[in-house]
């Protein structure tokens, strides 16, 4: 009996020691999550003795150990197949074989939901998007990719129910939109009224038929003269793996059915691409005319072929904030900015880089004094300096306006904000030149 526990023992730390002894080899070598993990530590710096070098390491461990993915997938599999739960942290596991994104749980039952407020700051920055692209001769929609447990949220675990009488976000939005009359794409309405499933079962996104209903929707409201995909001639593979599928079971997904179109696509990429999901992507079409400038998140990755085949040049950003030098870098006659349902309070929270419009402060406008302000901050970014701060306000206007007076003279309108933290605040990008840069020489109006 005694040897056998001894056998036993050697068993159990050999079986233990596998994963780190296989960083010797190389490691896990990749990870289907979609972020960077951690770098190999070094015990010496450019400024000495890596104090967090431990932590570092045990970091680099956890990320990197042999059989990661695998050992990964098998608990999942346990988990998901034995249970019928989750073993990700960032993955729903529905009935019937569907996933969805734990993002968008917060906004499916309707609990946190933005403020009155914050979905007005995220309506009146587009307006000014807006304004900006219009004076530049842009057309200009936005719309938004609605969740997928907005769509068919029906094969959400049943402990996942909607508990609170809140709107959702994008509801809410959509009041603020038509007030700031944005050209708005209705993308929910346009789902809503197809018997089809346009979702994959275990991918976030929409399949390449509602990225086609998706781009013809967009075009349509542009009146641009485009080819529509949607009811034409396609062929169905199961070849498609889906993210959520991948980030749950790295080693073990499940191929599932994705549309293909028999027409071929005219345009071509400006540089090598690897994917639609990198950064920055230029594309040209010589049957094509127009030239599109579009915002976009990874729902525009499907998009992006369609969209890219009615102008014959295109230029696709997933950068944040949004730069509006690119209208005047790229020449562009249209703007498109399309934003999945799940980030739209992140919309609050970043407003795009483009000079702040020239205003009239009224004659009633409460200019705020240091105790109505905390943390203004100017720094020179580029070509714009930019003027940020937040309100101490102990109430504050649903649809109030923030106006900033530089130098005594004039005064620009600044992009409402709500911050991370919940509170109001501005932010305001002037031209470099257009301001001493002293903070002293900042006034603030709420209009």
């Amino acid at each position: 009996m005694k040897r056998w526990k001894i056998v036993y023992g050697i068993l159990f730390f050999a079986v233990c020691l596998v994963p780190s002894v296989g960083l010797l080899f190389g490691g896990s070598g990749e990870s289907a999550e979609n972020r960077d993990l951690a770098d190999l530590p070094q015990l010496v710096t450019e400024d000495g003795w890596n104090q967090a070098f431990l932590t570092q390491a045990g970091e680099y461990f956890q990320e990197h150990f042999a059989f990661r993915n695998e050992l990964v997938t098998a608990n999942a599999l346990l988990m998901g197949k034995g249970f019928g739960v989750s073993a990700a942290s960032g993955v729903i596991e529905g009935t019937d074989g569907w996933l969805y994104y734990k993002d968008s749980l917060e906004d499916f039952q309707r609990t946190n939901p933005m403020s009155e407020r914050s979905l007005f700051n995220v309506a009146h920055s587009l307006a000014l998007m807006q304004d900006y692209a219009e004076k530049r001769g842009c057309s200009f929609v936005f719309t938004v990719a609605p969740n997928k447990n907005t769509l068919y949220g029906k094969n959400m675990p049943y402990y996942y129910q909607v508990t609170t009488d809140n709107q959702k976000n994008l509801e809410g939005l959509q009041k603020y939109l038509t007030e700031e009359q944005v050209n708005y794409v209705d993308l929910w309405q346009a789902f809503s009224e197809q018997e089809e499933v346009l979702y994959h079962k275990r991918d976030s996104h929409w399949n390449n038929k509602g990225a086609s209903l998706a781009a013809d929707q967009i075009l349509d409201a542009l009146s641009k003269l485009h080819i529509s995909y949607t009811n034409g001639d396609y062929e169905v593979r199961t070849d498609f793996i889906g993210d959520l599928d991948e980030m749950l079971y790295p080693k073990a997904p499940t191929p599932e059915e994705e549309i293909y179109y028999a027409k071929p696509f005219s345009y071509s990429y400006v540089e090598e691409v690897e994917s639609n999901f990198e950064p920055r992507i230029s594309t040209v079409n010589a049957v094509a005319s127009g030239s599109l400038v579009m915002y976009r998140d990874s729902f525009g990755n499907a998009l992006l072929p369609f969209l890219a085949e009615a102008f014959g040049n295109a230029y696709f950003s997933r950068g944040v904030p949004y730069q509006m030098t690119d209208l005047d870098t790229c020449l562009a006659d249209t703007v498109i900015v399309e934003r999945a349902e799940r980030f739209l309070p992140e919309m609050a929270e970043n407003p795009p880089v483009m000079p702040g419009p020239l205003v009239i402060v009224p004659g009633e406008a409460a200019k705020l004094d240091a105790d109505g302000l905390t943390e203004v901050e100017v720094v020179n970014q580029g070509l714009y300096t930019k003027i940020s701060g937040t309100l101490n306000l102990a109430e504050l206007d649903t649809r109030a306006r923030i106006a900033v007076q530089v130098d005594g003279g004039m005064a620009y309108e600044a992009f409402p904000v709500t911050w991370e933290s919940g509170e109001e605040g501005f932010v305001l990008y002037l031209e470099s030149g257009k301001f001493s840069g002293a903070a002293n020489q900042i006034e603030v109006f709420v209009m």
